[in-house]
Parts: structure tokens; sequence; C-alpha cells
């Protein structure tokens, strides 16, 4: 899955505009892989006997342990989900396998996704970011959080530290200033061990810079989950900025690599974890690779690729099932593809780890975007700072539920990253990727430092669906902090009246007239058609979330 990318790059192609980068190909898994196989209902014991007529052997809770984890067999993540761990011997394996009436899905443990958010960069207009606000420093910059009511919402209802918000990304830095206060150290997990190079010995996430290539739990070399994780709930403490719900407690639950892709099994242990720990909600800005469009059968695809997207789907609405029965309210980026999600027609994004198997296919609406498409998800556009649709933003009357300000750079003259979303970096990710001097100033318009009171933390500009759907996440902690009840983890509200809170605090908004917006992206003229009515739309969904209703109405 990989993260919904922040968008600015993306923009100038029209390629890849999904708060996501684009997708990396997909690899051939080769002799002794590690596979997940997913087994129909009540047949576990058959599967694992297809495991070994197929020459393969069963691994993790076969062996008494799930692998990774050290935890039993009964209660690990593979007895929960349906699926045995197994090692195949050759290449066949896959198709062997999954030809037994027992399996439903069978998918190598490689990326599924990546994250959904583009880098602003390159902006010449930096004398327009000195707005001054009140509240935190950093306040005038952030025209999202006055665009939903947040900055008022604030100082109503800040949130309860008794509710918890679940970060699946690339990570937390919970050492930076403005996330440190909020930072459940404790209950934060990282499922996740880095790997240097890909399938095709590439390099992935680099050198391991931890024993056994596990980063510690406060840690973040990429920047986008930090940035996510600061939206929701960057206190209000008098440095830098503030969050939507500034109150609530952040749990880093790692499943992003260093380099932004998203492995299968470290997913699937996320949700699940955040279900049995009480976790109240969860923001996951990615989208499930290698492909784009997960197609049960799509005859542009080999058997043992239509295997492993079934496994996609079934082993990640599995799991998000699990987690939403545990009382989870699930939050997703709806992605940076500018696509009409209801009538997609072409995929050459996919398969998409390693880089280099891309192949070009048809696609059709029986093919999901996950986990934006998958049940239970409540999946979250991105508008710009005047309230269009962003350029980026991906739509469709049945996948959109809400929208959020993400930024949009080209919303209006030129391209402007105070038209983006500021939130907390990790200054360790600025310093590697070049962004900070040796002095520790910026070295462009797109990071920020703030030094109030004598401690210097960094900011960074970012766009994509990525950053819409935490400004909901942050709104759902609202909601959950003012009508839980005492529950898993603190307190707990069920996730259908979240949703159903959620749509009725949204600020309706309808359809642009005509209904057919034409963007200019430097020139290039698009058109995204919005269909349905004020209350339920493919651009805005049932609304833009509104974090100063949901502080103050009653249902």
């Amino acid at each position: 899955m990989r993260r919904i990318t922040p968008i600015l790059t993306a923009l100038a192609t029209m390629v890849t505009l999904t708060a996501c980068t684009p997708s990396a190909p997909a690899a051939t898994a080769t002799a002794d892989t590690e596979y997940l196989v997913f087994y129909a209902d009540g047949r576990r014991s058959d599967a694992l006997a297809a495991v070994r007529e197929a020459g393969g052997t069963p691994t993790g809770t076969e062996s008494g342990t799930e692998a990774g984890t050290g935890t039993g067999t009964e209660t690990g993540t593979e007895a929960k989900l349906g699926y045995v761990l197994a090692r195949g011997h050759d290449d066949r394996f896959p198709e062997t396998v999954g030809a037994d009436p027992a399996v439903v899905g069978v998918s190598a443990d490689r990326a599924i996704g990546r994250t959904t958010a583009v880098p602003a960069t390159a902006f010449p207009d930096a004398s327009a970011f000195s707005e001054k606000g009140t509240g935190e420093p950093l306040a005038g910059r952030q025209w999202d959080m006055r665009m939903i009511g947040a900055d008022r919402a604030n100082q109503k209802a800040p949130g309860s530290e008794k509710v918890l918000v679940g970060v699946i990304d690339t990570g937390i830095d919970g050492t930076h200033p403005d996330i440190a206060p909020n930072f459940n150290r404790e209950l934060s997990r990282n499922f996740v061990t880095d790997r240097p190079k890909d399938d095709n010995g590439e390099n992935l996430d680099g050198p391991c810079e931890a024993d056994g290539c596990k980063d510690p739990v406060d840690r973040d070399d990429d920047g986008h989950g930090t940035h996510v994780a600061s939206t929701i709930a960057s206190p209000l403490n008098g440095v830098g900025i503030a969050g939507v719900a500034p109150g609530v407690q952040l749990v880093n639950i790692r499943a992003g690599q260093d380099s932004g892709f998203f492995f299968l099994k470290a997913s699937l242990d996320a949700l699940t974890y955040a279900g049995d720990i009480g976790v109240d909600v969860v923001n996951m800005s990615y989208y499930v690779d290698p492909w784009l469009f997960n197609c049960t059968a799509n005859p542009s695809d080999s058997k043992t690729e239509q295997l492993e997207q079934r496994a996609i789907i079934t082993g990640m609405q599995r799991a998000l099932d699990y987690a939403r029965s545990k009382g989870v309210t699930l939050i997703s980026a709806l992605g940076n593809g500018a696509t009409d999600l209801g009538r997609p027609k072409t995929d050459d994004d996919s398969p998409g780890y390693p880089r280099g198997e891309e192949k070009v296919r048809r696609v059709d609406n029986t093919c999901l975007n996950v986990p934006a498409e998958s049940n239970g998800v409540i999946s979250v556009a991105s508008v710009g700072p005047s309230g269009r649709k962003a350029v980026y933003s991906d739509y469709g009357v049945e996948q959109a539920d809400l929208a959020a300000p993400g930024g949009d750079s080209l919303d209006g003259k030129g391209a402007s990253a105070n038209r983006t979303i500021l939130a907390a970096a990790p200054e360790k990710a600025l310093r590697a990727n070049g962004r900070i001097g040796a002095d520790g100033k910026p070295k462009g318009a797109d990071v920020v430092r703030d030094c109030t009171g004598g401690t210097c933390a960094y900011y960074q500009y970012l766009e994509g669906t990525s950053m819409a759907a935490p400004h909901a996440a942050g709104v759902a902690a609202i909601l959950i902090s003012r009508f839980g009840r005492p529950g898993p983890g603190g307190v707990a509200l069920a996730p259908a009246t979240v949703e159903k809170y959620l749509y009725e605090t949204a600020t309706p908004t309808a359809c642009p007239s005509p209904r057919g917006f034409v963007y200019d992206v430097y020139g290039e003229k698009t058109t995204h058609l919005c269909e349905g009515g004020p209350d339920k739309n493919g651009f805005f969904g049932h609304g833009l979330v509104d974090a100063l209703e949901a502080a103050t109405f009653e249902p």
C-alpha cells in the first residue's frame, strides 16, 4: 500500500496526481518466497494441507509463534484474519496452492502500496507566508484550520486525552516539540523491518540505522506520517501550529517503509493491533500497491497476479472489518490520481513494486482502489483554499464520502506553497533530503522553522489527499471525545455513529456549475465531471468536514 504521496511535482505531468507518489513496479516472486495464503471460513486445516501438497512449508502460526511478533498462535494476526504464512520453493507455488477450493487468495509478502502526499517545492512568493494569526505562532499560515473552523473549535472542544488516534503510516517523530506532548510512546508499535534493497537489488530503504533494521517507535525517516499526525493533534503549547484535535493522544502504528512503500503483512498487523488496544480512529493516507486497481479476474493478468489481487482485497477487508468490529473508525485518503474512481478505464501504473514492471491494462468499476474503496472506510477527497476540489484529487459519487483541505498549489494564479498544508516535519528527514542548511536555516519556502521560546522546530508544506484525510480524522476525534462512553483504551463510540455524526456536521457542498469543471495545469486543460446533488456528490461526498460544528452540535 503506498502512501498517498504529496503532490506538486506530479501536477506538471498530470499522470500521478494522487496524495501519493507513483506506484513502484511489482516484482515476480521467486523461489523461497514468503506468502500469505488466505483461506475460506473454517478451512484453515485444508489450506495448510494445500500448502504442503503444493510443495510449500507452513511458517508463522504453524510453528507455534506468529512470525515477527512473538505472539501465540491463537491470538496472532493470522488466525484473526484467516490466513497462513507459507514459504513457497518454486515459482509455481502461488498458482498451485491457489487452485485449491479452500484458498481464496495468495500474495507474496511484498509492497502493497505507497503514501499519498507530495512536497510543495520551488515556490517564488515566500513573502506571502508571513501572515499573522491568533493562537499558535504559525497559525496565520493555517488556512486549512480556518476553513473548517478548527481554530475556533480548539477553544471549545480540543479533544480528550482518553481518545486514541492511530496513524498507520511511515512513523511519527515522537520527539518533535509539536508532537511529543500528545505522543503515546507506550502504545506505539513499529511493524516494519527496513529493507535496504528491493527484490531486484535496487536501493529501497537504504542502509539500516537501527539494530535489526527496526527503527524505534518515535522515529520517522520519511516525514509523511509526522505531517499527518501533526495535522490531527499538534498540541496547544505555544509552539508552531495546532492540530484539529490538539487534546487527543497520537499512537504510531507504523506499517510503511522508510521509502514510503507498505507491505501487506505489516498493514494487516497494524489494523489488527489498532483494534486490539482500543484505538478510536485510524488514519490511512496510503493506497494498496503493487496494483493501483485491484481486479479479481482481469484477463490481462496472469493467474498468479489475479490471486495476489484477490489476497489484497480479501486480506485488507478482513483486517478493516476486524478493526471496525473492535470500535475503530476507519479514515482513508481517496487518492491523487485525478481519476473518476467510478469510471476507471486504464491502469498503466501497475504492478508497482519493484520498479520497472508496469503494464497497460483495461480496468473497470469492479476493480478496487484499496483501502479507499473497501467496505466500512470513510474516504476523503481534497480541496484547495478556494474550496474547489483539488486538481489531483480522485473523485466519484460512490467513492467520495467527505472532503477536507488537502492543499492545491495551483488553486489561483501560478503555483504557491501557501495554498498547501503546513504541519510538523522531522528535522533529521529534512536534513537528509537537503532541505536544511548547516546553519539550521531552511533552504526553501517549503520548509519553515519556528524557534519560539528558544526551542526550534521544523514544519513542511505538503499537499495531497494524504493531507485531507487527517483533518477528517481530527474531527472524528472531537466527536468521539464529546459523545464517547467509557470503553477499551479510554472511551469508545461506535464507528457507525461516528460516521453518521461526521456526515451530519459536514457542510453540504454542491457540484460546481457547470458540472464539468475545467482545470488549467500549466496551460493544459483537463475536465472533471461532478455527479450527484448537494447532499452527496462525487467531488465533496457528504460535504466539507466542519470541526466547529462537531464541537458544538447536538445529535
